[in-house]
């Protein structure tokens, strides 16, 4: 059985190095342009240097997104900037425009090319075109179903990628334009304002003096909220059915999101490899998911092409059952960490500590110290200091409280 690649997201130097610490094979990261996520922190190419090093250094694939749909003013940089990536020997580029795939095979032709899910790839013959035209790889539409994905491989011998796990956007594979109608942002230039997440009141026409609003709850309505994509009970089915690569979505989550599911999927991806016929999802790899998420989980359009349950009808967000308290980035003697924090932290806080074992560790907080090593009491959320334990720490690990104590 072939090894399935799995791809995290890299929305910053920062959650590449912990995408890779919890088990990615391939992280996907953007640049300051030509990328679909001009929100996310992305690279400049001193950092892309760094982060080819880092991914080297793992064993790891780095693929570049260069998968905005370009205007002639675009192309005048596209060409230098494709030289660099090539020089820097990245080890694919991600492209839905066919004249950035001109580019790319013009000025860096020795890069692999993967065709971007937003080039809407649905049917087998679409992708011997762009086989023909000399891609490395398809990722196709997220409006496939899996026997249409079983159908492409059969007639197909180009890697084939999916996505398995993000949100999903309301429109046809990503294209959408109501973020340009409404705030004048690109959602098909890496700038979405995300006005499917927002709330609506939906008015009938001819009684615009007297509106009958229809409402969910007293917010209004979620139109256009989709819940999020989770496919971790049916990856063998995507791994029967021939997929190469596995796909995470989120270069603008945080990085204990991208942490959290890049471990539950390579557990489960190495537990099926190991043994297909006794393999069954674990509790925990759910539970784990359940508090990484921001909504409601489905399986998008996988075993129906017109799913009727992948609306997030009630709100579009839930109430997390944890808070990342900090992030360990450099372990100190005994079980004292320089850390981060992300959200405050006390002496004498039971905390939970999140790393790439099978299990949790419990543990209180003994001592706190601000940045300039003086004690504290508490630290506070954007600040440096450092952390001892009544167990050890180690670099990467994640700390986290439940809400309510948090709040207690």
């Amino acid at each position: 059985m072939n090894r399935v690649e799995l791809v995290a997201p890299a929305g910053d130097l920062e959650k590449l190095q912990f995408a890779l610490h919890y088990g990615a094979d391939a992280v996907y990261l953007g640049g300051e342009n030509f990328s679909l996520r001009q929100r996310a922190g992305n690279f400049t190419l001193d950092q892309m240097s760094l982060a080819r090093e880092i991914t080297r250094e793992y064993g790891a694939k780095m693929y570049v997104a260069v998968n905005i749909f370009a205007r002639n003013y675009d192309l005048g940089s596209l060409a230098s900037y494709l030289t660099s990536l090539s020089r820097l020997k990245v080890d694919g580029l991600i492209i839905s425009d066919p004249g950035i795939f001109l580019y790319a095979r013009e000025y860096a032709p020795e890069l692999p090319i993967t065709i971007s899910t937003q080039a809407n790839t649905c049917n087998w013959k679409a992708v011997q075109f762009w086989q023909e035209l000399g891609a490395r790889r398809i990722c196709l539409a997220r409006e496939l179903t899996l026997r249409e994905i079983q159908d492409i491989r059969q007639k197909t011998s180009l890697e084939l990628e999916v996505f398995v796990h993000g949100s999903m956007c309301v429109a046809y594979s990503g294209r959408c334009l109501l973020s340009n109608y409404f705030l004048h942002r690109d959602s098909n230039r890496g700038d979405c304002a995300q006005p499917c997440r927002w709330r609506y009141h939906l008015v009938e026409e001819h009684r615009l003096d007297d509106p009958l609003l229809i409402e969910e709850d007293r917010s209004g309505t979620y139109l256009l909220s989709s819940k999020d994509l989770c496919m971790i009970e049916y990856l063998p089915l995507l791994i029967a059915a021939g997929v190469n690569s596995l796909k995470i979505e989120g270069r603008m989550r945080s990085l204990a999101y991208v942490s959290i599911v890049t471990k539950v999927y390579r557990e489960a991806i190495d537990a099926y490899l190991k043994s297909p016929h006794t393999f069954q999802v674990q509790e925990e790899w759910l539970q784990e998911l359940g508090h990484a998420a921001g909504r409601e989980y489905t399986t998008g359009f996988y075993f129906d092409s017109h799913p009727r349950h992948s609306q997030a009808y009630q709100v579009s967000k839930s109430s997390p059952l944890y808070q990342i308290a900090g992030l360990v980035y450099e372990k100190s003697e005994g079980n004292r960490a320089a850390i981060k924090v992300c959200h405050q932290i006390g002496c004498g806080d039971m905390v939970e500590i999140f790393r790439n074992t099978p299990s949790l560790t419990k543990a209180r907080v003994v001592a706190l110290w601000n940045q300039e090593d003086e004690p504290a009491e508490i630290l506070h959320p954007g600040a440096i200091g450092f952390l001892e334990a009544d167990k050890p720490l180690y670099k990467f690990d994640l700390i986290r409280k439940k809400v309510a104590e948090s709040l207690a």
